[in-house]
């Protein structure tokens, strides 16, 4: 692992990046707009992945603002906020894998034309906001959060338009919960890899320590 004094000091470079502020405005607003586009999609056309994908969205909203509020804290204040979104994209994704489970015996057949041209949407609104966060991937637990929700959007939109094709062929309900369960994993392994990281930064960061 390297050296915690090495993270503080590129977080603190990328952190004070104006172009990585900026993109993280552009991704808040790009997110916000497309749960609100699939949080309607979803119930117009019955589908759970729409819908997981949706709450992912907003999830990756609040999380984007909480990095705009605690750039340029000390690490410590950084690793607690990720603890915050690391616990909430855990919850998210425990809550979308019992609603799809729900779904397998209660749910209908959703309408697939209304997936993919939602998924698609989303998928170049999420692999244009992907493709500005890739330079600044690496660093601490805050960062790679950020990294990670851009990651598993994008992956998740690619799943709904198999999950689209696949209802269409087999006329049933089970692609759309499947991916939904998917979408749901990568949360619940994401929020694990956040949390891991945040807590060893706690644990060897002092709370005085502070990135001026």
């Amino acid at each position: 692992m390297v050296a915690c004094t090495d993270c503080s000091v590129a977080t603190k470079d990328q952190s004070q990046n104006p172009i990585f502020r900026k993109v993280l405005w552009i991704a808040l607003l790009v997110n916000l707009f497309m749960f609100f586009v699939e949080i309607i999609a979803s119930h117009i056309g019955d589908s759970m992945s729409l819908q997981a994908d949706a709450l992912d969205f907003f999830g990756d909203a609040a999380n984007y603002a909480i990095s705009l509020f605690v750039l340029g804290m000390a690490l410590h204040m950084r690793a607690r906020a990720s603890v915050v979104k690391g616990v909430t994209m855990g919850l998210f994704g425990l809550w979308v894998l019992s609603a799809a489970s729900y779904r397998a015996f209660s749910g209908s057949e959703p309408e697939p034309m209304i997936m993919g041209s939602i998924a698609l949407m989303a998928l170049v609104a999420n692999m244009s906001v992907a493709v500005m966060l890739y330079r600044f991937r690496e660093g601490d637990s805050n960062m790679q959060s950020i990294w990670l929700c851009s990651r598993n959007d994008a992956i998740g939109n690619v799943a709904v338009l198999i999950a689209a094709v696949g209802v269409t062929a087999t006329a049933s309900r089970w692609p759309d919960l499947m991916v939904a369960m998917i979408i749901a994993s990568l949360s619940i392994s994401a929020a694990y890899t956040i949390l891991k990281l945040a807590f060893q930064e706690m644990r060897t960061v002092p709370e005085k320590s502070v990135i001026s």
